[in-house]
């Protein structure tokens, strides 16, 4: 399953992203960690050494070496030039499981808390005034759209802040978004935010309060995000240690919270996984930014990039295989 945690700056989205990665590793299940937001924090969250850190080659300096692994020999992508953040596979293209072949794994993955950890890398002194982050968040998309995750596998990605997500499709990559927040008008204004942009694009929000110190504050949480409020996290030494960056045993959490992040991964591997719908929203978004910049910045008809005939999802895969 693919799994977003969002929500603002200073929600606790990092920490809880981290703590649940964790519990997912020390369950025995496959995971992949993506840091995706600016302030690249995920990685220390999961006890990633600044020197273990400083060695991962971040995804977002490494667009074209991901591109030309990702087109394989797909004939509708004529080069990793033509190719853009929101090019959908299609047959002959190189789909991703995660197993250690995964080449992206083995190429920009680092071991942390018995995850895989990559990350989109933070902007650099020549991004400054020319670039925005969403070109790096790109490569997360496109590894995202060309992932194929079986049960008990998960990709958790600790998203950008606030609602910048919606400038691409990468939004509806995720079978479950936990979004975050905090029992204040800020936090709960960021939900509501989502929820609007994500509307229409059968988008699964969950709502995780956080910082939760009494009832007050849970009915406060449930007046203003009524049923999306999923759970929510109480007052946590445990957590606090983390934000502290101290790495405390899994062991050492509040069994209320642990009673949460089983409830969490019980919620996800109830979702629906439908694969259908995630080749068409692929397409759809592929179409509007192909009509919208990306034909006229790379000077050919993307549009047809998308393979009418394909469907991602474990047939697509297990064809590749064969």
């Amino acid at each position: 399953m693919k799994i977003a945690f969002a929500g603002k700056g200073g929600s606790g989205k990092t920490t809880l992203s981290a703590l649940f990665t964790r519990y997912l590793a020390a369950a025995g299940a496959a995971v992949v960690a993506v840091d995706a937001d600016i302030n690249q924090n995920l990685g220390a969250a999961l006890g990633a050494s600044p020197d273990d850190l400083a060695g991962i080659p971040p995804l977002g300096t490494h667009l074209d070496e991901i591109k030309e692994i990702l087109r394989g020999d797909n004939p509708r992508i004529a080069s990793a030039d033509a190719m853009v953040k929101t090019t959908p596979p299609g047959r002959g293209s190189r789909l991703l499981d995660m197993s250690p072949r995964n080449p992206l794994h083995s190429r920009f993955g680092l071991p942390a808390s018995g995850a895989t950890l990559m990350v989109t890398g933070p902007f650099s002194e020549d991004d400054l005034g020319v670039a925005c982050y969403h070109s790096k968040v790109g490569a997360a998309e496109m590894y995202l759209n060309h992932l194929v995750d079986g049960p008990g596998e998960y990709a958790v990605v600790d998203m950008t802040a606030g609602a910048d997500s919606f400038a691409s499709g990468l939004f509806t990559r995720f079978d479950v978004t936990f979004l975050v927040a905090e029992p204040t008008l800020r936090g709960v204004g960021v939900y509501r935010q989502y929820a609007e942009y994500a509307r229409d694009h059968g988008v699964e929000i969950r709502v995780i309060g956080n910082k939760v110190q009494d009832e007050s504050d849970v009915e406060f949480l449930r007046e203003h995000v009524g049923s999306a409020l999923a759970a929510c996290f109480g007052h946590s030494p445990f957590v606090r240690a983390m934000e502290k960056g101290r790495h405390p045993d899994l062991s050492e959490l509040e069994g209320e919270n642990v009673k949460t992040l089983a409830w969490m991964r019980d919620s996800v591997d109830a979702a629906t996984k439908d694969w259908a719908r995630f080749t068409r929203q692929s397409a759809e978004f592929h179409a509007r930014n192909a009509r919208r910049w990306a034909n006229a910045a790379t000077g050919a008809d993307l549009e047809s990039q998308i393979d009418p005939e394909f469907v991602m999802g474990p047939e697509a895969l297990e064809a590749q295989r064969a």
